[in-house]
């Protein structure tokens, strides 16, 4: 196994883990929408950062889904329709996270949020198949 796939796969079980997270509290009684979102967040990072590292490239250190997607792009057209449900998960990365700009996620944003990670995750599938 290349080193490359050795770090992808990395990328993809910590994504994998953040999607559980977020999975989990959905289950709950008591549901943190604002946990479920940032997870979500997490792992759509994640399972792009895998592609790149897959693929061989280097990836930014950022949390900001469009500037990982503007690597990506180059090398998988596709990736464009990403877009959509990136951009609901932008928010989740910073914005909620801390007192001063915080705001609680509701329900539907949480359920959101969830379904368009599970995209990005598709699309991964997809354009990385070899990784599962």
């Amino acid at each position: 196994m290349s080193a490359e796939i050795e770090i992808a796969r990395q990328w993809l079980d910590k994504a994998g883990n953040d999607l559980l997270n977020a999975d989990n509290n959905l289950k709950s009684e008591e549901i943190p929408f604002d946990t479920v979102c940032f997870h979500c967040q997490q792992a759509a990072e994640k399972f792009l950062k895998a592609y790149l590292a897959g693929k061989g490239q280097s990836y930014p250190i950022t949390h900001d889904l469009f500037l990982i997607l503007e690597k990506i792009l180059p090398i998988n057209k596709d990736a464009a329709n990403l877009r959509d449900s990136l951009a609901i998960l932008i928010p989740y990365a910073v914005e909620i996270r801390y007192p001063d700009d915080w705001y609680m996620p509701t329900k539907e944003d949480a359920l959101e949020a969830r379904q368009a990670a599970g995209q990005v995750l598709k699309w991964f599938e997809n354009a990385l198949p070899e990784m599962f």
